[in-house]
């Protein structure tokens, strides 16, 4: 099948490039696929980190891109769509995440298929996490102009039929991401982030945003011995100055290891592979990229029972899943899984788990929806 792809793609940084990266692998295994993706994807004053680029010594993901379409600029939805209506393909596919997008995005989707074109999306997110009063509105827009789509957890589901009632969807478990390296000795990797081998990590990982929950995680952890480590890594959106003053309060500075950066995909296997267990304190979520790469390191997880997280952590298998996101209940479930060995128990379970979540798995049922519509 010929497939054209809009999306964020290498060298942007985030978890939806890295998705489409790692999708475009599966796709082109037995498909012709040519990635369309942005030239700017937002303007600098609404951007809150530091940079949307990845680093330029960071290694590269060998994505052959065409950049062409501007968020913010009109005349770029129509170039783009007559791009991709010329490319000819027998599917267009597109990534959308949050309502900001649904001008460009639906505006393409929209003139490719007054072309006959059938136009797939994927929803990494129906409804985003930090709610603005207009979001229902662009992002009914967008919907609209789209065959179908592809769903990657059953929260979104109840999201998109709640706004779109007859929309055509597969849902998808998210795949396991394999582009991080191998996992190295835990203890060198303690060495390398000067912390002491005894302690017990507890890792927060990923871009630090305030629905994430990383205050309930640090109240969580002040509720815990100095036999605990925090390890927060990841680039702030946003002010970290709430957290310092909240560490200083709480009196744990010497319980936090703090790496509040953007973190490179060369540093990911440190990080992971330092800690004993990965907490995802969310208060709101879809789903999580976190997940996927705690997977590829064979790493349990902790997370609150929010969205989709529990589809893909399975309790007492994978993980724990706390039911409400309450710094005692994280506490309580962190004290649990060291109390009760449950790490290697839960890394069998992971290690069955990764056969079945791979990129050419959801590649194929792409495909095969596809050509059913």
């Amino acid at each position: 099948m010929k497939i054209a792809f809009l999306s964020p793609f290498y060298p942007f940084r985030g978890g939806i490039a890295q998705f489409s990266d790692s999708l475009l692998a599966g796709l082109q295994e037995k498909n012709e696929v040519k990635t369309f993706s942005f030239k700017r994807q937002y303007p600098g004053l609404f951007f809150p980190g530091s940079s949307q680029y990845v680093l330029k010594d960071e290694s590269q993901r060998s994505v052959q891109t065409e950049f062409i379409l501007d968020s913010i600029n009109p005349f770029t939805y129509s170039k783009t769509a007559n791009e991709i209506i010329r490319y000819n393909s027998d599917l267009s596919l597109m990534s959308y995440w949050m309502p900001f997008f649904a001008p460009s995005l639906g505006c393409v989707a929209r003139h490719v298929r007054k072309k006959g074109k059938k136009v797939i999306s994927i929803l990494h997110n129906v409804i985003p996490h930090e709610k603005r009063f207009f979001d229902s509105t662009l992002t009914k827009y967008f919907l609209k102009h789209n065959d179908a789509f592809i769903l990657l957890n059953k929260k979104s589901e109840n999201d998109l039929l709640s706004i779109y009632p007859k929309a055509k969807f597969i849902t998808q478990p998210h795949p396991i991401y394999n582009h991080y390296g191998e996992k190295q000795n835990q203890d060198e990797a303690k060495r390398k982030l000067n912390i002491p081998l005894e302690k017990k990590i507890i890792l927060f990982f990923g871009f630090i945003r305030d629905y994430k929950g990383l205050d309930l995680l640090i109240d969580a952890v002040s509720k815990l011995s100095d036999e605990y480590v925090l390890l927060i890594a990841g680039e702030v959106y946003g002010s970290f100055e709430k957290y310092n003053q909240q560490i200083e309060k709480l009196g744990i500075q010497k319980k936090v290891s703090l790496h509040a950066r953007y973190i490179a995909n060369s540093e990911v296997p440190l990080f992971f592979s330092a800690a004993d267990v990965c907490v995802l304190p969310y208060k709101s979520a879809t789903q999580s990229g976190i997940t996927s790469i705690a997977y590829h390191f064979e790493l349990p997880l902790i997370a609150t029972n929010i969205g989709g997280l529990k589809e893909t952590i399975y309790h007492n298998k994978t993980g724990i899943i706390i039911d409400l996101p309450d710094s005692m209940l994280i506490a309580e479930a962190i004290k649990n899984y060291f109390l009760q060995n449950l790490k290697s128990k839960f890394q069998d379970e992971i290690k069955l788990l990764k056969n079945q979540l791979s990129w050419s798995n959801l590649a194929n049922a792409i495909i095969e929806f596809s050509k059913s519509l």
